[in-house]
């Protein structure tokens, strides 16, 4: 079975193509460039730049994977959440190649292709297990069951992880995306500063980072003088704490010995250096590869594959769903 996804939720246009779950191919094409003078992605200008990169980049995946648009077997794409305009876009595009070639269509939830990153890597992975989703949207724990028994116990009530690493780049006057900026100049810097865990109670699985933010932003104003390379090492090293000590505390009260992290926060290398050591020989950790952590179609590709798999077709009316839950 021959799978071709497309990926554009976003800010990035992907497309991939995998046969039987192996992959065969993946290209991606970025607009980080485009939005950095912004300081953020621009909704329409995201959606104009996928409506130009997607024929270019479908026809660079097939020659990539050496196969024909013909030699398809089901055609998928992200249907949310996600920017709508920018959604459509590839939405549009595979259910129109689904129609032309008279082949299934499958929509895949953006949020399960994240969980489905690291299958690229570990095909063997099977539930139980326990996920910290961790990106610019979203700071979510789930505890995985079976691909068809999912509960989340655990979210953020307020910023996501992802969105206070880009506030607080901000404040330090770094460039967009913030995640990769603050991760660079916390190496240079040493943890000084003791910036606040919230929720820490016993039992309570949910995330806060708006009161870290706040923190954050105080100190600056109180302490210009303090060096940024501290201040990023101080606020990443809060971040991440509060991130695993509730990870590893809800595998433990679920009995979970497999913890998987997902989303683009996950490329982060502190927060892989230190899952290693909260797990120590307790738990298994499993981190998608860099390039499979941030919005990418090769997750979409593997999760449609498996949905194709349990025959979990989708219409072709199937409409674009920006706020799609879990």
């Amino acid at each position: 079975m021959i799978v071709l996804a497309i990926e554009s939720s976003c800010d990035e246009t992907a497309v991939a193509i995998v046969e039987d779950g192996k992959l065969l191919s993946s290209v991606l094409a970025s607009q980080v460039e485009i939005h950095r003078k912004f300081g953020g992605v621009v909704p329409e200008i995201a959606a104009r730049h996928h409506l130009g990169n997607i024929a270019p980049l479908v026809d660079e995946a097939l020659e990539r994977a050496a196969i024909s648009v013909t030699d398809v077997d089901v055609f998928a794409a992200t249907y949310g959440p996600g920017l709508v305009g920018s959604l459509l876009v590839g939405l549009s595009f595979a259910k129109g190649l689904a129609l032309a070639l008279n082949r299934p269509f499958i929509a895949v939830n953006h949020l399960h292709g994240h969980l489905y990153a690291n299958m690229i890597t570990f095909p063997s992975l099977i539930p139980p297990f326990l996920v910290l989703l961790v990106s610019g949207g979203h700071t979510e724990l789930f505890s995985v069951n079976s691909w068809d028994s999912i509960e989340r116990i655990g979210k953020t009530r307020d910023d996501a992880a992802g969105e206070a690493f880009d506030k607080i780049a901000r404040l330090l006057g770094l460039n967009y995306p913030g995640g990769p900026e603050i991760e660079k100049l916390a190496k240079l810097g040493e943890e000084k500063y003791n910036f606040p865990r919230s929720l820490r109670e016993k039992g309570n699985y949910d995330f806060s980072f708006s009161g870290l933010k706040t923190s954050v932003l105080y100190f600056l104003k109180k302490n210009p003088q303090a060096k940024k390379e501290d201040v990023a090492a101080s606020f990443q090293a809060a971040v991440v704490d509060s991130l695993l000590s509730k990870t590893f505390a809800a595998a433990a009260e679920y009995g979970l010995k497999n913890v998987v992290f997902a989303g683009g926060v996950a490329a982060n290398s502190y927060l892989r250096e230190k899952a290693q050591q909260f797990a120590k020989d307790k738990y298994n950790v499993y981190f998608p590869p860099i390039e499979f952590c941030t919005d990418n179609a090769a997750m979409i590709a593997i999760a449609a594959y498996n949905k194709a798999k349990r025959g979990e077709l989708s219409p072709l009316d199937t409409n674009a769903i920006p706020y799609l839950k879990f």
